[in-house]
C-alpha cells in the first residue's frame, strides 16, 4: 500500500534476472535502491565541495541535496520521479534510511560524555537551559499563529510540543565542526558553546521523548504508560549496560586488535534497544543513542566500534535519511504571501528566542558582549536532529496529524537558514584581538648574532610513526649546558574529518579544557605519544610542551604558522609525506601533508624544516651518553645553506655527534658545465656573504673537534654526485632548501617535490642509495612573505589544544 493514498501496489522483487531476460532492473528493489545511493552520495558529496568555499558544514549540503532530488526540484518531473523513487519504493527506502539513521544516531551518543556533562559549569548550564527555554515557549507561540492558517485541524498538544523542540534544539555535531572551521575550538566562545550545546542535545531528546508520547493515540493514560515505561528503560540500561560495556572494555586492551564477539555484540545491543523503544510506543532511535551515551569513551574499544560502523553508515546509508526526507519536502506548497510570511515569522522567532535567550544570560554571566553574540549564533545552529524532530512529526497519522506537508517545509527550510548563516555572521561578530606577546618576537631563525640565546622550535607531527626520528633530532638540538637552552612544542597535528568520531576525538583531547595528557582520565594513543615526550623531558634538559592541534587538512597550515607565531619559535620542523618502506624506498604517507607543507613553506614567519626520516637515531629514543651519530652539511651557497649550518654547528655540540662541512665551489676549469664562481661571494639581501660567514664559523670551530671543514672544487655534476656519495653512510644530511651557486642548479634536472629542493631532491632519489636521513631547511626571509597570509578569523587562538604550558619542573593545569 503507498503511504498516504490507500493505493495498493505489488511488492517489489529483491533482485532481476537482467536485461537479456527481459528485466528492467529499476523495476526491482535491490538495483533501484544502489542507484539510489550513488545518486544521492555523488549529488551530495559535489553540493559540499561547492558550498566548501563558504566554509559551510556538509549536512547543508546533505539537506539541499534531498530537497533537490525530491519534488522540489528534479521531482516536479514526474518520469523521473516515477522512474527514481517510485511509490513502491519507498518503503524499502525508508528501511534502509532509518536503520543508517540508527546506528548514526548510535555514533552520535559515543559523541557525547556524560562525566563531561558532570563537569559542565553553572554558567554554560544556564546559558543552555536559556537557549531552550526561550525558544521553546516563543515555538509554542508560533504554534497557535500556524494552526489558525496554514496547520488547522492538526493534533494540538503534540504540535505544541514538537514546534518548542524544533526551535529550540543546538545541533551539537555541527557546531564543533564549525567552531574547528573556524578555529574557535579552544577559545572563551568555543568552550562555553560545545558544553552548552551538549547540555542542550540531552535536552532535546528529552523533549522529544515527550512529545512522541503525547503524540500517540488513546486516552492521556496511553501516554502516561509510554513515559513510564520510556523511563524504566533508560533506568534498566543504566544499570545494566555500563557493566557489561566495562566488561568488553577491560577485556580489550589498548594496542590489541578488539574481538568481534564484542563488536557484534554491541552492534546487536544497539538494534535490540530500537526494536524495545520502538515497541514502547518512542521511536527505535532512542535505544540506539541511549546505548551509544552509556559505552565507555576510554581505551581501545570505542574506536573500534566507530572503526567498524561509521564508514559505512554515514559515507552510504545516512544519505537516504536525507532523500526520504527530501521526498516529503516540497517547497511549492508555500505559495501566497501568508504562507512565505509564516515562514519569516518561523525563522525571526527561531533566531529571536535562541539568540536573545542566549545573550541575555550570557551578559548576565559577565560575558563580553562580543563573545555573548558570538555564542548566541553558534546555539542557533541546527543539524540532523532537527530533521529527524521534523520526519518524526511528519511521520505521526494515527488519529491526526502533528505537522502537515506545507508546516514540514516551512521548518525544514528554517533549519537550513539557520545554519546556513552561523559561519559568515560568527565570522562578522566576532573577531577575538591577537594576543600580543610579552617579549619581542625577534629570532626568527637559527642564525643570529648571539648563538647562546634560548632556541625554540615548533617539532610537528602526524602520528606515532614520526615520534622516535623526531625526539632523536631533538635530542641533537639540546645544545650545550653554557647556553639558555632548547624549548620544544610539540604539535600533535590531527585532522577533524566530518566523520563523527572527529569529534569523539575532540572530547578525549580536550576533556572539557583539561591537559590532554592527563593519565588518569585517558588511555588512549595520545596519551602514549605525550608520555613519550614526558619521558624524554625528564630525562634531558629540553623543555618540551606538548600541544595539540585539530583542524580540517585544507586548515592545518595556519594552526601550525599561528602556533609558531604564538609561541616565537625559530623553526618549524615537519615531517616529510612519504615515510622509508622496509626495502629502503620512499612510500606516499599521506598525499595531503604534501599540500600541507607547501603552504607552511610559503606563510611561515620563522625558518622552516623538513625531516626526511629514514630511522635517524633507531626506531626508539636513544639515551644522550648512547648518541653517536655523523651529520654532513653540504654547502652550495645562500641563506638557506647558512641557516643549515647554524642549525649543524648547534648539533655539533653534542658530546656524541660528529659534524662535516662540506662546501661545494665550482672549479676554474669547467668544461661548460658549471660556471665559474668568487669564493668570496657577494653579500645578499641580509647583508652577508658566504665568504664572510664561513670565516667567521672557522674561526669559531677550530678548537672543536667535533667539526670538520672541506672544500671541493668541483667541474660538473657527476664530481659532485659522486663527492656526495662519499657520505652515503653517514647518518643525517643537512641541506638548504634553495641553494645559490652553479653547482647545485646543475646537481639535479629532475626536481619531483619542490619543497625538497634541487639537493633534496637527489638525496631522496632512488638513484642515491643512503640509510640517511634528511633535514631541509629553509630560512626565514621579509622579502619572501612580507605580509604572511594567514585566516580571517587568525586571532592568536588557534584551533589547537595546547597541554598548559609545561616547564622543566612542572605541568601547569
Amino acid at each position: 500500500m503507498a503511504p498516504g493514498n490507500g493505493t495498493c501496489y505489488k511488492p517489489m522483487k529483491a533482485t532481476s534476472n537482467g536485461v537479456f531476460q527481459g528485466d528492467t532492473p529499476l523495476d526491482f528493489a535491490l538495483p533501484l535502491a544502489i542507484l539510489q545511493i550513488c545518486l544521492v552520495v555523488a549529488l551530495t558529496r559535489a553540493l559540499a565541495f561547492v558550498l566548501r568555499p563558504m566554509r559551510q558544514p556538509r549536512v547543508i549540503a546533505e539537506i539541499v541535496g534531498g530537497i533537490l532530488l525530491g519534488p522540489s526540484a528534479l521531482g516536479r518531473n514526474h518520469e523521473y520521479l516515477n522512474t527514481l523513487f517510485p511509490v513502491k519504493s519507498l518503503t524499502v527506502l525508508d528501511t534502509l534510511a532509518n536503520l543508517g539513521l540508527l546506528f548514526f544516531l548510535f555514533l552520535v551518543g559515543l559523541e557525547l560524555d556524560p562525566k563531561a556533562l558532570k563537569r559542565t559549569g553553572k554558567k554554560a548550564f544556564a546559558i543552555a537551559m536559556a537557549g531552550i527555554g526561550l525558544p521553546f515557549i516563543m515555538g509554542i507561540g508560533t504554534s497557535v499563529v500556524l494552526r489558525g492558517t496554514i496547520s488547522k485541524g492538526v493534533s494540538g498538544p503534540p504540535f505544541l510540543v514538537f514546534m518548542g523542540v524544533a526551535l529550540s534544539i543546538t545541533a551539537f555535531p555541527v557546531l564543533a565542526r564549525i567552531l574547528a572551521e573556524l578555529k574557535l575550538l579552544t577559545t572563551d566562545v568555543g568552550r562555553m558553546a560545545m558544553s552548552a550545546a551538549a547540555v542542550n542535545d540531552i535536552a532535546a531528546w528529552i523533549l522529544l521523548a515527550l512529545a512522541i508520547a503525547l503524540s500517540g493515540t488513546g486516552s492521556p493514560l496511553v501516554s502516561l504508560w509510554v513515559l513510564l515505561c520510556g523511563a524504566g528503560f533508560v533506568i534498566a540500561c543504566v544499570v545494566i549496560l555500563p557493566r557489561v560495556f566495562a566488561m568488553m572494555a577491560q577485556r580489550c586492551p589498548d594496542g590489541e586488535p578488539v574481538d568481534e564477539i564484542y563488536v557484534c555484540a554491541t552492534l546487536c545491543c544497539v538494534l535490540a534497544a530500537g526494536f524495545v523503544t520502538d515497541t514502547i510506543g518512542i521511536h527505535a532511535l532512542f535505544g540506539a543513542f541511549v546505548v551509544g551515551i552509556l559505552v565507555p569513551k576510554e581505551g581501545a574499544f570505542a574506536g573500534a566500534l566507530v572503526e567498524k560502523v561509521e564508514d559505512l553508515v554515514s559515507g552510504l546509508f545516512l544519505p537516504l535519511y536525507f532523500v526520504s526526507s527530501g521526498l516529503k519536502t516540497n517547497v511549492a506548497t508555500i505559495h501566497g504571501a501568508q504562507s512565505w510570511g509564516l515562514l519569516v515569522l518561523v525563522i525571526v522567532t527561531a533566531c529571536f528566542g535562541k539568540i536573545v535567550g542566549t545573550v541575555v544570560v550570557s551578559l548576565l554571566c559577565k560575558m563580553p558582549f562580543q563573545e555573548a553574540l558570538a555564542v548566541g549564533f553558534l546555539m542557533n545552529t541546527k543539524g540532523l536532529v532537527e530533521l529527524i524532530v521534523l520526519n518524526i512529526g511528519r511521520d505521526r497519522k494515527n488519529s491526526q496529524q502533528v505537522l502537515n506537508e506545507e508546516t514540514f517545509s516551512i521548518l525544514v527550510l528554517m533549519a537550513i537558514f539557520t545554519t546556513f548563516i552561523t559561519t559568515p555572521i560568527v565570522m562578522a561578530v566576532y573577531k577575538p584581538a591577537k594576543r600580543e606577546s610579552k617579549t619581542e618576537y625577534k629570532h626568527r631563525t637559527f642564525e643570529r648574532q648571539d648563538p647562546s640565546d634560548q632556541f625554540r622550535l615548533l617539532a610537528c607531527f602526524h602520528s606515532s610513526r614520526n615520534i622516535p626520528g623526531l625526539i632523536n633530532l631533538i635530542e641533537a638540538s639540546r645544545g650545550t649546558e653554557k647556553r639558555q637552552g632548547l624549548c620544544v612544542y610539540a604539535l600533535h597535528l590531527m585532522e577533524l574529518s566530518e566523520r563523527p568520531s572527529a569529534i569523539l576525538m575532540v572530547h578525549k583531547a580536550r576533556k572539557n579544557g583539561l591537559p590532554f595528557w592527563n593519565k588518569i582520565q585517558q588511555s588512549d594513543s595520545s596519551n602514549q605519544v605525550v608520555v613519550a615526550f614526558e619521558a624524554f623531558r625528564q630525562l634531558s634538559r629540553v623543555v618540551i610542551r606538548p600541544m595539540t592541534a585539530i583542524s580540517a587538512i585544507h586548515g592545518m597550515h595556519e594552526d601550525i604558522c599561528e602556533s609558531a607565531d604564538r609561541k616565537r619559535a625559530a623553526m618549524i620542523i615537519l615531517p616529510f609525506h612519504k615515510h622509508q618502506r622496509v626495502d629502503g624506498t620512499l612510500e606516499t604517507t599521506r598525499i595531503e601533508f604534501r599540500s600541507v607543507n607547501r603552504r607552511v613553506l610559503e606563510r611561515a614567519t620563522c625558518s622552516v624544516a623538513i625531516l626526511v626520516d629514514r630511522g635517524f637515531g633507531g626506531s626508539t629514543h636513544v639515551a644522550a651518553s648512547n648518541v653517536s651519530s655523523s651529520i654532513t652539511m653540504l654547502f652550495f651557497g645562500g641563506k638557506d645553506d647558512r641557516e643549515a649550518l647554524a642549525y649543524g654547528a648547534r648539533m655539533a655540540e653534542h658530546p656524541g655527534i660528529s659534524l662535516t662541512v662540506m662546501r661545494y665551489v665550482a672549479g676554474q676549469n669547467s668544461p661548460g658545465e658549471i660556471s665559474t664562481v668568487d669564493l668570496n661571494d657577494g653579500p645578499d639581501s641580509s647583508g652577508i656573504s658566504d665568504g664572510e660567514y664561513l670565516a667567521e664559523f672557522r674561526k669559531r670551530i677550530r678548537e672543536d673537534g667535533s667539526i670538520k671543514y672541506e672544500e671541493k672544487v668541483v667541474n660538473n655534476p657527476v664530481e659532485t654526485a659522486e663527492s656526495i656519495r662519499g657520505f652515503s653512510k653517514c647518518n643525517l644530511f643537512l641541506v638548504g632548501r634553495s641553494p645559490e651557486g652553479p653547482v647545485a642548479a646543475c646537481l639535479s634536472a629532475k626536481i619531483e617535490c619542490s619543497e625538497l629542493g634541487s639537493v633534496g631532491n637527489f638525496l631522496t632519489s632512488p638513484e642515491f642509495v643512503t640509510s640517511a636521513s634528511v633535514l631541509v631547511v629553509q630560512q626565514y626571509s621579509t622579502e619572501k612573505r612580507s605580509t604572511p597570509r594567514h585566516s580571517t578569523m587568525s586571532s592568536g587562538k588557534v584551533a589547537e589544544l595546547p597541554a598548559g604550558e609545561m616547564e622543566e619542573g612542572k605541568m601547569e593545569v
